[in-house]
């Protein structure tokens, strides 16, 4: 048995903070119902798609069930209190105030239900000045100093590669909170609200930055600091066939050991003297040849620097693969397989590898 067998969730959630987060307890046993609008939640008619099916709606929402309902309609809610009444958990994503305008607020079901775990995934908040603005991941982590610790140059900033407020924000804290929540009711007997703003814990990811601070009272200035640009040790190098290099020298020893496999003068192995030049002169070495000449070197250097993979090549390594990570898999309603979302859930606490569906609507 999984340790989520015969808890009951109701999920209210759209795109990706909610349905991640309720994904995840579904894969450790829970019986997740997916509450939707009459003509599906957006995501199931997002590219690119499978045999007519949303590829990416279909990860997020595999081995679900579906229930379509028009939640401004008083008789559709009424379907809903026979699930609230043995629910042990709800989640919702809608901007505060939302459930509340529907008498589905967190006042109403705990009176239906006062064991009942309820769950308000948001941007902000449920309090605040900016509760009711609207943002995504980028104004999330740009509104918390987060994004100010490295943009990337000024005249070409770059947007991150991942959504970090949605899921580092909103679908991980949420698991972590319910949990705790499911442990205080088996002491108390009663549920909870839980607020969870995916701005909060972008602050959570400026450790360094706030420390510095504190210690100093003065805050980093962009990509000043160590783990964001400002060392040679902790490094991106373009190689000479435009692959990129990714050094993680941070310690003394891996960067003695990387500074003898590039053969880098030994004027520039202080790097705390002039750390622009350092960086500029182990910039042209690693220029000077292609990264598959690079990568035994560094492999035989045990040194904290590898390659950058692309996402297609990492998902064929062996280690990833003997890993499991890749063995779980969706299923479209023709029969075709792909990969599942891997997520940070021990193998101890999943069923074994195997195939399931998305749920079709309602």
């Amino acid at each position: 048995m999984q340790p989520l067998s015969g808890l009951l969730v109701l999920d209210f959630t759209t795109l990706l903070p909610g349905p991640m987060a309720t994904l995840m307890l579904a894969e450790a046993g829970a019986d997740v119902v997916k509450i939707e609008a009459p003509g599906g939640e957006n995501a199931r008619h997002f590219p690119p798609m499978i045999d007519g099916e949303s590829a990416a709606f279909a990860m997020l929402n595999r081995g679900k069930k579906s229930m379509a309902l028009d939640l401004k309609s008083e008789n559709d809610r009424a379907k809903l209190k026979p699930l609230l009444e043995r629910a042990d958990i709800l989640v919702e994503q809608f901007r505060p105030g939302v459930m509340a305008r529907l008498s589905l607020g967190y006042d109403d079901t705990r009176a239906i239900n006062p064991r009942l775990i309820y769950c308000s995934i948001s941007g902000y908040g449920q309090s605040g000045p900016r509760v009711h603005e609207a943002g995504h991941d980028i104004n999330y982590i740009g509104n918390t100093g987060l994004l100010d610790l490295q943009p990337g140059p000024a005249d070409r900033p770059v947007v991150p590669p991942m959504l970090a407020a949605d899921i580092a924000g909103g679908s991980f804290p949420a698991v972590i909170n319910i949990l705790l929540a499911l442990r205080a009711r088996d002491q108390s007997g009663q549920g909870c609200r839980i607020d969870i703003a995916m701005t909060d814990a972008m602050f959570t990811f400026t450790w360094a930055a706030l420390a510095l601070g504190a210690a100093s009272g003065r805050f980093p200035k962009p990509g000043e600091m160590w783990l964001v640009g400002g060392s040679p040790r902790y490094q991106i190098y373009p190689a000479k066939d435009g692959k990129l290099v990714a050094c993680g020298a941070i310690e003394q020893k891996f960067w003695i050991a990387f500074a003898k496999a590039i053969s880098l003068p030994t004027q520039f192995i202080d790097d705390m003297r002039d750390p622009r030049a350092t960086r500029d002169a182990v910039a042209q070495l690693i220029a000077a040849r292609t990264s598959e000449e690079w990568r035994p070197i560094f492999a035989a250097a045990d040194c904290c620097t590898t390659i950058v993979t692309p996402l297609e090549e990492a998902m064929a390594d062996p280690h990833f693969v003997e890993r499991g990570l890749f063995a779980h898999k969706v299923t479209t309603s023709s029969g075709k397989n792909f990969p599942a979302l891997p997520l940070p859930i021990s193998p101890n606490f999943r069923e074994a590898p195997g195939s399931k569906k998305a749920p079709k609507l309602g």
